[in-house]
């Protein structure tokens, strides 16, 4: 049990800005282990993007309280995804051949291509916010961003890292991951699609999956594998996704019914 704390503690550290207790280490192993936790991350961020909106909806109404929504998720993360999505507009846009396209995905700087795919991407994530009911909120952040981390993990289930050096910024997600790491990591990412109560909540996945097969084959077809910063690309396009997963079901019932 003791471990799986020190494992669980490890995520939180890489994967948000959320403090830590001093004696959470940088240990590889740890690192690599907390892959299962990614999707519980997820718990945590959506849950405190949901705590921000519930809490300011009634007196800013729902415009500001779905923007101090997203800034609470970016500031729990550090924009630690984001980056990532902007660092993979930059290097596909701008690169053609594997070489360059992993140079480009590491310089800190931001292009012409990351900042138009960050305005996009953030303007159709708070017009896809735009249109869910107060009311279930809560579930679709918690499912949502637990459900897109989720997908992040299914490429390091399925595909491999190519960077090569050791400075790398997510170099322990190189390593292999066994099942015992898949499992939990599954059952994190499903578990909040059951405050929905309804088996048709399914159909908001299709969106997500689709993208995280195709953008598999993408970074493959291109560099071989992932890097962090795909998986971060990744995470934000399946969260956007599952938005606008779960608004087309709903019009799609509306119009039937």
């Amino acid at each position: 049990m003791k471990k799986q704390i020190e494992i669980f503690f490890t995520a939180l550290m890489f994967y948000t800005r959320i403090p830590c207790p001093e004696w959470v280490t940088h240990d590889p192993e740890y690192l690599n282990k907390a892959t299962r936790f990614f999707p519980f991350i997820g718990w945590i961020v959506g849950g405190i993007c949901a705590l921000l909106y519930m809490g300011t909806e009634f007196f800013l109404g729902a415009p500001i309280a779905i923007l101090l929504s997203m800034i609470a998720g970016v500031l729990t993360t550090g924009a630690f995804h984001e980056d990532g999505f902007a660092d993979v507009c930059d290097a596909f846009g701008g690169g053609w051949t594997k070489e360059k396209i992993l140079t480009i995905m590491k310089d800190s700087r931001v292009g012409a291509y990351g900042v138009i795919g960050m305005i996009l991407i953030l303007l159709l994530k708070y017009t896809s916010l735009s249109s869910i009911p107060f009311s279930l909120m809560w579930m679709v952040l918690l499912a949502a961003h637990s459900f897109s981390r989720l997908c992040a993990v299914l490429i390091v289930v399925t595909s491999k890292y190519v960077r090569e050096n050791d400075d790398a910024k997510a170099k322990p997600l190189a390593k292999s991951i066994t099942a015992y790491e898949i499992i939990p990591a599954v059952l994190f990412g499903l578990a909040p699609l059951l405050f929905f109560q309804r088996f048709e909540i399914l159909y908001a996945l299709i969106l997500p999956l689709l993208a995280t097969f195709f953008l598999r084959r993408y970074f493959h077809k291109w560099i071989g594998g992932y890097t962090g910063d795909c998986l971060g690309a990744t995470q934000q396009v399946t969260e956007v996704l599952f938005y606008i997963g779960l608004i087309a079901y709903w019009k799609i019932e509306y119009i039937l019914l």
